[in-house]
C-alpha cells in the first residue's frame, strides 16, 4: 500500500503533486525515499519556495536518485557535466523543450529522473505541462492493449539535434543517438505499464508496414497528449519539478517572448526501458 510522511496536495487525480515543507538543498535518504514514493504515484513533483541551488548542490540532489546523466548536447569540460542550462530570451530562435517528449527518449538508456530548477520567470507564461503516460495507456481500448504487446518503436535524436537545434556532437563518429524501445514499458518501480512513444523523438513503429505504423503512431501520439491526462504548472522563482521520464511527457510553452526563461536541469541515469507484456485472461485465451 502506497503511504507516504510528506505534506501533498495533488493537483489532478492522475498526475502531479505540489509537496510543501521541504528543503531540497538538505536531503536525506529518507527524503529521497518519499519523494520517489510520490512520483511512482503522481508522475512529477513540485517543490516551491526552495533556496537557488547552486550546480553543486543541484547535482548533489540529483546524485541522491542515482547516477547523474549527461546529456548529449551538454558543453564537454565543465565541472559539473551533468547541468544543462535551460535558457531563453527575446534572442532565442528555438526553446528547448517545446515539443510533447520523455527526455533523451533516443538513448538506449534514457534518464530516468529529471529535476529543474527555474531561476528567472517570465511575468506571465513559461508554464510547464506534464501528461500521464500510465493513464494514457489505461484509457486505450483491451483490442489497442493487445494490438500494442510486444511492440517496438524506434527512437532517434537526429531530428531534434541536428535540424532543430543545431547541436554539434561530442564525438561524430558515433552519429546521433538512436535506440529501440518498447511501445508499452513496464516502470522499474511502480510495475505498472505505460505508453512509451513521443512526437519529439519516436521515428517510427517497428513490426508495421510504414503506412500503417505512421498512422499508427499518429494515433498514440494525439491520444499520449490528451488534456485529460495532464496536469500545467504555472513557476514561481527558485520552485523545483522533478518528474519521471518513465511514466511522463512534458511540455514547455514558449509564450512568453521577449521575456526571459531561465534555470538549470540535471537528470538521472536510468536503465533501458522494460517491455510490458500483458497477462492473457479467459476471455483473450484461444481456445
Amino acid at each position: 500500500m502506497w503511504t507516504t510522511e510528506l505534506d501533498i496536495s495533488p493537483l489532478t487525480p492522475f498526475i502531479g503533486a505540489e509537496v510543501t515543507g521541504v528543503d531540497l538543498n538538505a536531503p536525506d535518504p529518507d527524503l529521497i525515499q518519499e519523494i520517489e514514493n510520490v512520483l511512482h504515484r503522481y508522475s512529477v513533483v513540485f517543490f516551491r519556495n526552495q533556496p537557488e541551488l547552486s550546480p553543486a548542490e543541484h547535482t548533489d540532489l540529483a546524485s541522491a536518485f542515482g547516477p547523474v546523466h549527461v546529456h548529449p548536447a551538454a558543453p564537454r569540460g565543465s565541472d559539473f557535466p551533468g547541468i544543462l542550462k535551460i535558457e531563453a530570451d527575446r534572442d532565442t530562435k528555438v526553446a528547448a523543450g517545446n515539443r510533447w517528449h520523455s527526455d533523451v527518449s533516443c538513448e538506449q538508456e534514457p534518464p530516468y529522473v529529471s529535476i529543474l530548477q527555474l531561476h528567472e520567470i517570465p511575468p506571465v507564461g513559461g508554464d510547464t505541462l506534464f501528461a500521464s503516460m500510465y493513464a494514457a495507456y489505461e484509457a486505450l481500448s483491451q483490442r489497442m492493449k493487445q494490438m500494442l504487446d510486444g511492440m517496438t518503436a524506434r527512437h532517434s535524436g537526429e531530428w531534434s539535434y541536428r535540424h532543430l537545434f543545431k547541436y554539434e556532437l561530442h564525438e561524430p563518429q558515433q552519429g546521433y543517438p538512436e535506440a529501440v524501445h518498447p511501445v508499452v514499458i513496464r516502470h522499474h518501480g511502480s510495475h505498472r505499464p505505460a505508453l512509451y512513444v513521443n512526437r519529439e523523438f519516436t521515428a517510427e513503429l517497428n513490426d508495421l508496414p510504414p503506412e500503417e505504423g505512421g498512422a499508427l503512431l499518429k494515433f498514440l501520439l494525439d491520444h499520449a497528449e490528451r488534456a485529460d491526462f495532464q496536469c500545467r504548472f504555472r513557476w514561481s522563482p527558485n520552485a523545483v519539478a522533478i518528474w519521471d521520464n518513465r511514466s511522463t511527457q512534458h511540455f514547455a510553452m514558449w509564450d512568453y517572448r521577449p521575456d526571459v526563461r531561465k534555470g538549470r536541469r540535471v537528470s538521472v541515469r536510468g536503465k533501458a526501458p522494460k517491455m510490458w507484456r500483458q497477462v492473457e485472461t479467459p476471455s483473450t485465451s484461444k481456445v
